[in-house]
């Protein structure tokens, strides 16, 4: 059974001249100034396109992460994932960099490193986002 989110976004004036809110309408948790200087320049206490990708890809690959090392027998004490996307105006994404720092007991730095990548293709994030080069930084904290 398939599962649906929903957000939406009222916008005002032009692209480089007006604003918008994203409001975040399943989850109810609110809604977000956005704007093209924060999106192309300094965030300025607004959020962007991108800043919610990565949010999505970071919280995504986590799960998946520790689903795969669970289903391996070595659950995960923590994982820690960042998720910074990269923006070039007028060309649009150009980049992911997924970080990724773990505590797992009785796993080697080999094996991390190797059920990380798997995570990451694995990822419904990832495989959405595949149009876009997704780099991957894994080790053990």
């Amino acid at each position: 059974m398939a599962t649906t989110r929903t957000a939406s976004t009222h916008w005002e004036g032009s692209l480089f001249e007006g604003a918008g809110k994203v409001t975040l309408e399943s989850s109810g948790l609110g809604t977000y100034d956005v704007s093209w200087p924060a999106r192309a320049e300094e965030a300025g206490g607004k959020t962007s396109p991108e800043e919610l990708i990565a949010a999505a890809h970071s919280a995504c690959f986590s799960m998946a992460f520790s689903n795969g090392l669970a289903k391996a027998g070595t659950p995960p004490t923590s994982l820690d994932t960042s998720a910074e996307v990269d923006f070039v105006p007028g060309t649009g994404i150009t980049q992911i960099r997924l970080t990724v720092r773990g505590a797992v007991e009785g796993m080697s730095e080999e094996d991390f490193v190797a059920a990380a990548e798997a995570a990451k293709e694995g990822c419904p994030v990832s495989q959405a986002l595949k149009a876009v080069d997704i780099t991957l930084d894994a080790r053990l904290a």
